[in-house]
């Protein structure tokens, strides 16, 4: 066997391996680069952020990666502060007060589900901090346990829904927070707060 016919039988074997090899690499840097700010993540990524300020009691402003975020809590509504046609709600200042006490200008970790936006093009996440003990305590569901939202399941991001309603029931039955003022005025535990409809998330 000559030279010629050797070279011929070993190209396409070469031009295979070469073919792997670009693969591999594209396969490396798709794992090694995170997706953008504005891109559709998976679910249950976490981005780190800095709260700049809190809006109200269930929505903050951060600083992502040098970008400028609103972020909605998801599973949770609490109080208006701004409501476009009712102004400020009752108890929209308790809750931001407490959300502002919890959150602002602290670092967290935003965990996102399955829908990463809202119509309004607000990031949609599970905030989480590290609480004086060094665990880390998830926000949204904090607000709930203090009694200054309930629960606001908007499908598809339901990850945390059971642990919400656990917390909320939790809060009726101690009277902490609105519930207690709610209680007082309305004549007993087994009533509830008129829900506004679904989550603004």
């Amino acid at each position: 066997m000559g030279i010629a016919p050797f070279r011929a039988a070993i190209r396409p074997l070469a031009r295979a391996r070469t073919h792997v090899a670009l693969l591999l690499v594209a396969l490396l840097v798709a794992i090694s680069v995170p997706s953008a700010v504005g891109g559709p993540p998976d679910a249950g990524t976490s981005r780190m952020a800095i709260v700049l300020r809190s809006i109200d009691g269930d929505t903050i402003r951060v600083d992502l990666a040098g970008r400028r975020e609103t972020v909605r809590y998801i599973g949770v509504d609490a109080p208006e502060l701004h409501h476009p046609r009712k102004g400020e709600e009752p108890g929209g200042r308790a809750a931001a007060a407490v959300n502002r006490a919890l959150v602002e200008g602290k670092p967290v970790r935003l965990e996102l589900d399955v829908r990463p936006r809202d119509r309004h093009g607000r990031l949609l996440a599970y905030v989480w901090l590290r609480g004086d003990d060094g665990h880390e305590v998830m926000a949204n569901a904090e607000i709930v346990r203090r009694g200054y939202a309930h629960v606001a399941t908007v499908p598809p991001n339901v990850r945390h829904a059971a642990l919400f309603r656990s917390l909320e029931r939790e809060a009726r039955h101690e009277e902490r927070g609105l519930w207690a003022r709610f209680h007082l005025d309305h004549g007993g535990e087994g009533t509830t707060p008129p829900r506004r409809g679904t989550s603004r998330a």
